[in-house]
């Protein structure tokens, strides 16, 4: 399956999907002026991730995807899609490959850390919550 890499910019978050990398990563800030697309390939590309892992199931618990979420800010549009990105993530939990999901936040920013908590809570996902010195 082809990367997907969007480069950040002042008001959006790099984002690097790879998985020959395992590596599944949205860093930095989400407050874009066009959301949707911002996220629409991101979405698209989970959606096939979802089908060919669950065909082939590459992943164990000792190699979960894991999906790594450090945003410094996100908008409540980022936040939408966060949750549809959660949900499919969560589709391809249930047919049991297993999928860890880690929340970074700055350790005095306990706005950030509770909307973590929210979105674990409404998209069926345990957090790994990971601290970041201020």
């Amino acid at each position: 399956m082809k990367d997907l890499h969007i480069a950040p910019s002042h008001n959006t978050p790099e984002i690097f999907l790879s998985t020959s990398r395992n590596l599944f990563v949205i860093e930095g800030k989400s407050a874009p002026e066009d959301v949707r697309s911002l996220y629409y390939p991101v979405i698209e590309w989970i959606t096939l991730l979802s089908g060919e892992t669950i065909k082939s199931n590459p992943y164990n618990e000792e190699n979960p995807l894991t999906f790594k979420i450090d945003l410094s800010y996100f908008n409540s549009s980022s936040a939408k899609f966060l949750f549809d990105i959660l949900v499919h993530l969560k589709e391809i939990k249930d047919h049991d490959i297993p999928v860890a999901i880690e929340w970074y936040y700055d350790e005095e920013d306990t706005d950030l850390r509770e909307a973590g908590e929210d979105l674990a809570a409404t998209s069926g996902h345990n957090f790994k919550y990971i601290s970041k010195p201020g």
